[in-house]
């Protein structure tokens, strides 16, 4: 039987107080209620702190604790671990050689002769006259102007930009090509019939025709023979980091040993851009665009070996705003240092040489031009092998370039925490399902397989998707279900193209 209270009287009565429970016997109101109307705060009371505080405050532990754990961690590698920062021997030695000295060409060490290609647009004529054009004059110095060739082409920038681009001619003392056309003429281009019946002009095939209007010096002058060729976009870049792109990566006993090698692009200080022509080893398409660009899937080896710091990040294709290839590629055989043996035994006798962008031929299925560059390029993969082979196409995340800059500016400080969110990357990447499917990734080349096409009627726009029996090609990576037509660009510069949805 419970043991009642001192008294008779039944327990207690409960009030509160500054949000802490208090516990008052009735014994103690009576007496306090006797000695007149003093506050019942008088009373004897036995306090209790109430339950609800205690989660309360390890809330705000919690929350103070995991806060100054990332606080430290970003103070940490900031300081002790930054990505991409901390330069290999070779890179310092080649910076050092161009800081230590003012003459023409003291960044060429090995007198390579180099072909530099650009294709603007430049409405403003603020690249050709701002930053853009001043780092292009430095890196030919550093080059040497007799081992350069400039070519540059632009078409419908107004008066503004070829007033820019004449001057900056003017100022270029290599050999060089710069051509300006007021209109770029669509007289006999290639166009496509949608199912609407309308007609347009593929935008990757216009952007393959513009690169390869800046690389017509090669057809028009043979003779001239190039170690390099370093393609140039619309990008804020630092002259010592295109010459380390070009001499640096990769290097085997001094020399760069490499196909391509692409800088890293962003459109701000954090996302990486160019996701449309970047594949993985594998020929994934990226994850998220931020560090370290690459997801989890298959074997993720590109993602290793940019999570461990490498120069040479191994990739089927990339682009980077900035890219430096191996010159051989781009001239022909019988004029050029690698003969028709070398591309018989690489497995390049079935493609055309010298290689060119190019589009896509299937309707709604696209692909990058900078993607495809690269798979006309790079080392044939062999289906024997459970590991996928060095491409000689890697991403040199050392060098970096960005569309606009503010974010150039902030490059150098925002790569010294981005190792803090490769957890946050891979997990976020697996939920938006990312990398996107595609049917024809791991597709051998020469192998018979089936896909799905679009395949015109009698009508000449109407059609449907068929599942059609044909000879697998090298380049089915790079592709996606899409397609991008040309529209009108705004005063602005921006738009200029769209994408079609794809039927259903």
């Amino acid at each position: 039987m419970a043991r009642r209270p001192r008294n008779g009287y039944q327990p207690v009565a409960r009030t509160s107080r500054d949000g802490v429970e208090e516990e008052i016997g009735l014994e103690d109101l009576e007496s306090a209620s006797r000695r007149g109307p003093a506050p019942v705060e008088a009373a004897r009371v036995r306090r209790r702190r109430p339950r609800h505080c205690f989660p309360l405050l390890n809330l705000r532990g919690t929350i103070s604790s995991i806060f100054c754990i990332l606080v430290g961690l970003i103070v940490f590698t900031f300081l002790l671990v930054p990505s991409y920062t901390n330069l290999p021997p070779h890179y310092t030695a080649l910076r050092d050689a161009v800081q230590q000295s003012t003459a023409p060409g003291r960044g060429n060490l090995r007198n390579s002769t180099v072909f530099i290609a650009a294709s603007l647009y430049d409405r403003n004529g603020a690249l050709a006259s701002g930053p853009w054009g001043q780092s292009l004059l430095n890196l030919i110095d550093m080059i040497g102007p007799d081992k350069v060739f400039l070519s540059i082409y632009e078409n419908d920038s107004g008066q503004a930009g070829q007033h820019a681009l004449q001057q900056l001619s003017d100022r270029a003392t290599c050999n060089k090509s710069i051509v300006y056309e007021e209109h770029f003429n669509f007289t006999g281009f290639p166009t496509v019939t949608l199912p609407d019946g309308s007609e347009h002009v593929r935008r990757v095939a216009f952007l393959a025709e513009v690169r390869n209007r800046a690389l017509r010096p090669l057809e028009e002058h043979p003779e001239l023979q190039f170690d390099r060729l370093l393609f140039l976009n619309d990008v804020y870049f630092n002259a010592l980091d295109a010459l380390q792109l070009l001499f640096s990566t990769n290097t085997q006993n001094g020399v760069p040993d490499y196909r391509a090698a692409c800088a890293v692009d962003f459109i701000n200080p954090f996302k990486f851009y160019d996701t449309f022509a970047s594949r993985d080893l594998e020929g994934y398409g990226t994850g998220l665009p931020f560090y370290p660009w690459f997801a989890a899937a298959g074997q993720a080896q590109s993602r290793q070996d940019v999570l461990h710091g490498k120069d040479a990040v191994r990739v089927r294709s990339c682009w980077g705003g900035m890219v430096a290839f191996d010159a051989r590629f781009f001239q022909h055989p019988l004029q050029s240092s690698i003969s028709a043996i070398d591309y018989d035994q690489e497995g390049y006798m079935d493609r055309d040489v010298p290689v060119r962008f190019r589009a896509e031929e299937d309707l709604f299925w696209e692909s990058s031009e900078c993607c495809l560059i690269h798979a006309d390029i790079q080392r044939p993969p062999s289906p024997a092998i459970s590991k996928q082979e060095d491409t000689g196409i890697y991403m040199n995340p050392f060098i970096r370039v960005a569309y606009h800059p503010r974010s150039f500016s902030w490059l150098g400080t925002t790569r010294r925490v981005e190792k803090l969110y490769s957890v946050v990357h891979g997990i976020a990447s697996r939920i938006a399902g990312l990398p996107v499917y595609n049917p024809r990734r791991a597709e051998v080349a020469g192998e018979e397989v089936q896909e799905r096409v679009w395949v015109p009627d009698g009508s000449g726009y109407g059609g449907t998707f068929l599942m059609v029996n044909r000879t697998a090609s090298y380049d089915g990576f790079c592709g996606r279900w899409d397609l991008q037509v040309l529209t009108s660009r705004e005063e602005s510069g921006e738009g200029g193209w769209k994408s079609v949805p794809v039927p259903a």
